[in-house]
């Protein structure tokens, strides 16, 4: 292995693995830090991986929380050998003023620069980077868009955990370092690696020891992976990953191969399970139901009295002959109107926890596929099929890969296509499942 990323979400962390495979990388997800070799064939994985994703839930939880647990995946990462680090946040930095992407990175740095993993390189100084021109989401003058929005006109702004009020990642960085945070502006990344080098240079002088850059399509991505790869840890979204593949084989690390993203071919039962109420899924739940194929809507009051709803709703799937979707997808005002009843955290982990029970009884149905909405869910569903391991296919849409875990000899074939709520199309549900 010589990428180490660490990853604040389960679906953050399969989107950054897409683009590594996209690039020729060998990729494979870890969920959570490895104990020992505890996972099903995880050293045979490793042993032919190039990049490891350790994939936490570490984006919403206390900020001593989520630091503790991102030192303990860079520490594992090191340990296994990685030469080269990445924290991987959202491409829309979801975070809070007190955290979590300024503690968790400050204390990556420190880290780094204390441990002296990185002879030659920068101790002192991080790139910050969540553009993914891809997705529409671009930084110009250190200001984040959304498509032609900035974030904080974006629907972002309303969102339940991380509302997204300030565009202006120079100031939400900074409100959130200690160390002083610069600004590498698009003039000097669209002349190209060495002014990029030279600009850091002199950030690092004036003391910065962190810099956002300006990224408004790929090509400026892969300037900024090849001046900055100098330093210790990027800060990024999965887009900057786009421009690390030839860095690291211009290096000689690593032999680019082309069938890096190849997966089984599964036919068996598949499923849709959507937890996000993001405004994407909202329009990738009506699009099915418009085109009047099987859905079962999630009640979360129905949850919270007790209802056995996961019993409810197996029964309703063994009786479809089409691909099943089960959802508690919905509008902001009836999203706030449950939170208010049953408390936001409350809200969240009763649909969290009654779509992991519905994918367990698929799974010991028979489904080998499925498709999973939300980065919350994602993680309670991944966590509850005691998925470990999971190696990274070709990408559905941009951010979005197929994946396929890794299980024990006997145990049946599993693919899992994990979906950020804020992306694909309003017909992707339908565009994973006849890309699976």
């Amino acid at each position: 292995m010589i990428l180490g990323i660490i990853a604040d979400d389960f679906t953050g962390a399969t989107d950054v693995a897409s683009m590594l495979v996209r690039g020729g990388l060998r990729t494979v997800q870890v969920i959570g830090v490895p104990v020992g070799d505890a996972a099903p064939g995880l050293a045979q994985e490793l042993a032919q991986a190039d990049a490891v994703v350790v994939a936490l839930k570490s984006r919403t939880t206390p900020a001593a929380e989520a630091v503790a647990d991102s030192l303990a995946a860079l520490h594992w990462l090191q340990a296994a050998g990685a030469r080269q680090f990445y924290f991987k946040v959202c491409s829309t930095f979801d975070s809070t003023p007190a955290g979590n992407i300024g503690p968790v990175a400050e204390a990556l740095l420190a880290a780094l620069a204390a441990a002296e993993s990185a002879p030659g390189k920068s101790l002192g100084q991080g790139l910050v980077c969540p553009a993914f021109p891809e997705n529409g989401r671009t930084v110009f003058r250190g200001h984040l868009f959304v498509g032609d929005e900035l974030l904080s006109d974006s629907g972002m702004r309303h969102h339940p955990l991380t509302p997204m009020s300030d565009a202006n990642l120079v100031r939400v960085m900074q409100a959130q370092c200690s160390g002083r945070v610069g600004l590498l502006r698009h003039d000097t990344v669209a002349r190209g690696p060495a002014a990029i080098r030279d600009r850091l240079a002199a950030l690092q002088a004036e003391g910065c020891r962190w810099v956002v850059a300006d990224a408004v399509d790929n090509a400026d991505l892969q300037r900024l992976a090849d001046g900055a790869a100098h330093l210790p840890l990027w800060v990024a979204g999965s887009g900057l990953a786009l421009g690390l593949p030839a860095v690291l084989a211009g290096r000689g690390w690593v032999r680019l191969d082309a069938a890096a993203a190849q997966l089984d071919i599964l036919t068996g039962r598949s499923a849709v399970l959507a937890g996000s109420c993001s405004q994407a899924t909202q329009a990738q739940v009506a699009h099915w139901t418009a085109a009047g194929r099987p859905a079962w809507q999630i009640d979360p009051a129905a949850v919270a009295r007790g209802e056995p709803l996961a019993e409810q709703a197996l029964a309703w799937a063994a009786h479809q002959t089409d691909i099943p979707l089960f959802y508690a997808t919905t509008d902001a005002a009836t999203l706030a109107a449950t939170q208010a009843a049953l408390g936001v955290a409350r809200a969240g982990a009763l649909v969290e926890q009654l779509l992991a029970q519905i994918a367990q009884g698929l799974v010991l149905a028979g489904t080998q596929r499925l498709v999973v909405a939300g980065g919350e869910s994602s993680g309670a569903v991944v966590q509850a099929l005691g998925v470990d391991t999971l190696r990274i296919g070709a990408a559905i849409c941009p951010g979005v890969p197929w994946t396929q875990a890794v299980r024990a000899p006997g145990q049946p074939a599993l693919q899992l296509a994990l979906k950020s709520g804020n992306f694909g199309g309003a017909d992707f549900f339908s565009q994973a499942l006849g890309a699976a």
